[in-house]
């Protein structure tokens, strides 16, 4: 399988989360079931019903987070005021409610986490060291929760957007400059690929959108096409043909191509051009990026089917190719039935938006 070469991340505000651990690990499946037994019964007492053993099926048999993650800000409540009736009043729930919560909590854990002295009650050794992993707990979620609901912020969420690797000198940034003209504040996590392998990260998940070529036809993807590309046969400036202006593809039949990889998209259609001019390129090298290539020509290793340059690069002629019709087309992929955050809806519309100009003339 080929390797991930050339994956650029760049997030303008990056949220950073470090894992503290699993708060208890080892519970035994007899501690589980009798666990789950004595949830089932309170919940038939008029607790939520599934509410907790539904999360510790999803999660799987041992799982401590699903059996604590809703008590956690009940016990930090008592723990902070130690006395039940003022942590009730604060969290907005009965008195008893929460007493049976903490009393059901220290059973399951097996463990005492509070001393009763009278109304008031103060924590335990086995509490103390309990209230430090919650209390780190409570703030990862708060903070995962502060993380998600930023990215799908429609004023300043993220998009992540990918993109080939040609596209990066001129084509992207002038699209993303335009977009924030009126988005000022939305963040982009941009990754710079080969089209096989932005189409991997969107059905991972990875991408919300990424421009590609050629466009995609799976049935798992919408792809939209946006413009296309004349590609120059480019060869080196003291090559014979440097002097023409235009030339047929099969004309160069004989000479050595520096192509991409098999599996890049350019690398495809360089082939199906060569094949309707009624050839196989004999390649002489193959690359993983459009102006590496265009180098190599100027040095002398071969010629190329390519884009234009973003800037002219001495050493080279660009001829125009007269047939076949040597284009490729661009266009814009995502997901199907995906659902779209309001930042990426509005730079999908924008995207669309931008049908047969999408590209520097």
């Amino acid at each position: 399988m080929r390797p991930m070469h050339g994956n650029g991340i760049i997030d303008s505000v990056a949220h950073e989360q470090r894992s503290e651990g699993s708060l208890l690990h080892g519970r035994n499946r007899k501690d589980v079931e009798a666990g789950r037994r004595s949830r089932g019964t309170e919940a038939g007492r008029g607790g939520a019903p599934g509410a907790e053993t539904g999360e510790a099926a999803e999660l799987g048999v041992g799982s401590w987070a699903a059996v604590l993650a809703p008590r956690l800000a009940q016990f930090t409540a008592v723990a902070r005021h130690e006395h039940v009736t003022r942590a009730a009043q604060e969290l907005g729930v009965p008195q008893p409610t929460l007493s049976r919560a903490i009393v059901r909590l220290e059973d399951d854990l097996g463990v005492a986490l509070f001393a009763r002295h009278g109304r008031t009650l103060s924590l335990t050794p086995a509490g103390r060291s309990f209230l430090a992993s919650a209390e780190r707990a409570l703030t990862d979620l708060e903070r995962a929760t502060e993380s998600v609901r930023a990215d799908v912020d429609p004023a300043a969420g993220k998009v992540a957007f990918g993109f080939l690797h040609t596209l990066g000198p001129e084509t992207v940034p002038g699209l993303i400059r335009s977009f924030r003209a009126d988005h000022p504040r939305v963040r982009f996590q941009l990754v710079q690929n080969y089209g096989e392998a932005m189409i991997e990260r969107l059905r991972a998940g990875d991408l919300d959108l990424c421009l590609t070529s050629p466009v995609p036809d799976y049935p798992d993807l919408v792809a939209r096409r946006l413009d296309e590309q004349k590609l120059r046969l480019v060869v080196p400036d003291d090559h014979p043909l440097a002097a023409r202006k235009r030339i047929r593809l099969a004309e160069a039949a004989g000479e050595l191509f520096v192509t991409l990889e098999p599996g890049y998209g350019l690398r495809r259609i360089t082939d199906a051009l060569c094949a309707e001019a009624g050839f196989a390129p004999r390649v002489a090298f193959e690359g993983e990026e459009a102006e590496t290539l265009r180098g190599l020509v100027a040095a002398g290793l071969g010629v190329a089917l390519l884009p234009p340059p973003a800037v002219p690069r001495p050493g080279v002629a660009e001829l125009t190719v007269t047939a076949p019709r040597a284009v490729r087309e661009i266009g814009v992929a995502w997901l199907d039935g995906h659902p779209d955050t309001p930042p990426v809806a509005a730079f999908k519309k924008f995207l669309l938006s931008r049908r047969g100009r999408l590209l520097p003339r």
